[in-house]
């Protein structure tokens, strides 16, 4: 018997459980995999640290500011823009704001026309002006019409909003609510991105490391939850005055039916490679404009942080969003791509695994509403990416709003 029960070890349920734990609420985690972090997680080949699927921490969350210790987490930072391949060449585009000594280089590359160059400074001191609860109260429609309406060309959308958002919301179509759009482009506007010297996994490390020990209990899957508890694959009955389903939102439909309908999935997929050097140097985040193949986002993760690789080695990130991530040919595809790209042997490059996720993210189509019910009444809560925005920031924010939920209802 606990007072209770959360349901997976992903960020949310991490945070709604430290919460709990630092009012004295006796809280036990229940996980189904044998470590903490859910999607966000790392794994230690050969030397090399191989996040599960192409991730970067925006250090502008406000969730990543007041729990995190970034001091201790060493995050090493990508250069603000990215650079863009477009007719078979590299050119850089940087933050007007941030590197505005790198705006003469920005004008002349050949990506979007001059006109679109300019649209880009009101739009980002736009995103910069407003609080997040302003821009998610802005009349909603698709990311493209968004772009549509700022005034950038169909040329701009295609070689560079599309695959910048394609990496970081999944979104190769542009279908993703503008509500969305607008809130991560002002964390990318305002903050610095990045990740830990120790990978991404490092994150939940931290903070399951603030629990109370033996509050999680791992390869512990759910069959069942009801508001007395649940019950474990195994048959095994645990009882609880309140329970919490943290896991993604397809999981917690399952297990809640009704009372939580599926929102959706968006697939992603990694291919890792080691190469003998660094085909490009530099901490930058590179963007396929040439819509070249099933990449969109490419980083080699070495030169952002030399932790990633043993010495003497590079890794390389090449990511995939979307439908693609699901193709049975995608190593191939992405092999030959990368050898085009850097004009390679496609035998050069040792592929070291590709993470394939079906559910990288909830869909968040128009209209978005965030702050999404996490109360559903009986004893049974929720939380999740799929509560709030679907984000590192929108996990960790649905933890702390359940948890406050959680302890009013119990005080109550």
């Amino acid at each position: 018997m606990t007072d209770v029960l959360i349901v997976g070890a992903g960020l949310a349920g991490l945070v709604c459980a430290q919460d709990l734990s630092r009012h004295g609420i006796d809280c036990q985690v229940l996980e189904a995999s044998d470590g903490v972090g859910g999607r966000v997680r790392t794994d230690s080949m050969d030397g090399f640290l191989l996040d599960r699927g192409f991730q970067i921490l925006l250090l502008a969350y406000p969730q990543v500011q007041q729990r995190l210790d970034l001091d201790a987490l060493d995050v090493r930072l990508f250069e603000p823009g990215a650079r863009v391949r477009s007719d078979g060449q590299f050119h850089h585009l940087s933050d007007p704001l941030r590197r505005p000594l790198g705006l003469g280089r920005t004008m002349m590359a050949p990506v979007g026309s001059l006109a679109d160059k300019a649209r880009l400074i009101p739009l980002i001191v736009d995103v910069r002006r407003h609080p997040v609860p302003d821009l998610l109260r802005r009349p909603d429609v698709t990311t493209a019409a968004r772009l549509q309406r700022a005034g950038f060309s169909s040329g701009m959308i295609e070689s560079f909003w599309r695959p910048l958002f394609a990496g970081i919301g999944l979104d190769p179509e542009l279908d993703v609510s503008a509500r969305r759009f607008d809130t991560i482009l002002r964390m990318l506007a305002v903050g610095a991105t990045g990740v830990p010297r120790r990978g991404m996994g490092a994150i939940p490390a931290q903070l399951a490391a603030t629990l109370p020990l033996s509050t999680i209990r791992f390869e512990a899957p759910v069959a069942a939850v009801d508001s007395s508890g649940a019950t474990l694959s195994d048959g095994e009955t645990i009882k609880a005055r309140i329970v919490v389903v943290a896991t993604e939102g397809p999981e917690a439909h399952r297990l809640l039916g009704a009372r939580v309908p599926d929102p959706g999935s968006r697939a992603a997929a990694c291919c890792w490679f080691a190469a003998r050097e660094a085909p490009l140097s530099g901490p930058v985040l590179i963007l396929d404009g040439d819509d070249s193949g099933p990449a969109k986002n490419v980083a080699v993760m070495s030169e952002v942080a030399s932790s990633y690789a043993p010495p003497g080695r590079a890794l390389v990130a090449a990511a995939v969003p979307g439908p693609d991530a699901l193709a049975p040919d995608l190593d191939a595809r992405v092999r030959r791509q990368m050898a085009q790209w850097f004009e390679s042997s496609e035998t050069e490059w040792e592929h070291l695994r590709t993470d394939i996720i079906p559910h990288g993210q909830p869909t968040q189509r128009p209209p978005f509403h965030p702050k999404r019910r996490v109360d559903l009444g009986e004893g049974l809560f929720v939380c999740g990416d799929h509560r709030d925005t679907a984000s590192i920031q929108g996990a960790m924010f649905s933890g702390e709003r359940t948890a406050a939920a959680v302890l009013a209802a119990l005080r109550g």
